[in-house]
């Protein structure tokens, strides 16, 4: 059965595609979770929404223009939370909304919903094209290879901000860059997960890694590994049981974030009995 599948073109791209995305999504998620902006990914998820509605509109290829509705907005709202003093849950908060304001309002200036709005918002990562493939193959090597030659003054501000200041760091341009890359990686994951399951893949994995707690490298590690088993998994299944891949495979994070965390005090308990005795 598994090997019928995978003879399938399109089910090899959806899950090189797939498995792409789940690696992106981990290393800008801990990244975007060490920094209390867990839900950063999800308000910019929602202003690609209204990018792409706006995109339908105008009757441009719409996630072109959700790549750059989802920059701007992401730039606008953090130069707006540094000069005004805005809180980053405040700043997510104002993102989120706007972009499913913009959405609402094209969406009903262009008649309705359609398939394209339908796959935007949940995922349609079995629809992925070669062309599709490519491109986020492309940016994914892009956007590492920034993180590679720059890994250093991103990790250190991701910590201690100030003192990367301190340390001769420009902490404002590599927010900035974080924020640009984490925009591009939202904008390219909607078609895996879609917007509305977005934050998953780049909170929960990293959360489950982090409860094991090994390290920066090795929680990174360990979130990679999630992610793209639970996307690989949860896309095989979807296909044989005929269910939607983007709940599938959040659903398997879940899954393995309970059975993490139920394991975890398990040995908490275990442990402290063994003192007592």
């Amino acid at each position: 059965m598994i090997f019928e599948i995978l003879a399938y073109d399109f089910m090899q791209r959806a899950l090189l595609s797939g498995s792409v995305i789940a690696v992106l999504c981990s290393v800008m998620g801990i990244f975007l979770v060490l920094r209390r902006y867990s839900l950063f990914g999800d308000a910019l998820a929602h202003s690609s929404f209204g990018g792409a509605a706006l995109g339908l509109f105008l009757g441009i290829y719409p996630l072109w223009v959700a790549y750059v509705f989802s920059i701007i907005s992401a730039i606008v709202i953090t130069r707006t939370r540094e000069r005004f003093n805005i809180s980053g849950d405040a700043a997510i908060a104002v993102l989120l909304a706007s972009g499913i304001a913009v959405a609402l309002v094209m969406i009903g200036l262009s008649g309705g919903f359609s398939i394209d709005v339908f796959s935007f918002l949940f995922g349609s990562i079995l629809l992925v094209s070669a062309y599709d493939t490519m491109f986020i193959l492309a940016l994914t090597g892009a956007i590492f290879i920034v993180i590679l030659l720059l890994f250093r003054q991103i990790l250190y501000s991701t910590f201690d901000e100030k003192q990367a200041k301190v340390s001769g760091i420009r902490v404002e341009r590599i927010n900035y860059l974080l924020i640009l890359m984490a925009g591009l990686t939202v904008v390219t994951a909607t078609q895996l997960v879609g917007v509305l399951l977005i934050s998953a893949l780049f909170v929960i994995p990293n959360i489950t890694a982090m409860i094991l707690g090994r390290g920066f490298l090795g929680t990174m590690i360990v979130s990679i590994t999630i992610a793209v088993f639970s996307v690989i998994v949860g896309i095989i299944i979807s296909y044989i049981v005929n269910i939607a891949p983007a709940g599938c495979i959040v659903l398997l994070t879940i899954s393995i974030l309970v059975g993490v965390m139920a394991t975890t005090k398990l040995k908490k308990l275990l442990h402290k009995e063994e003192q007592t005795v």
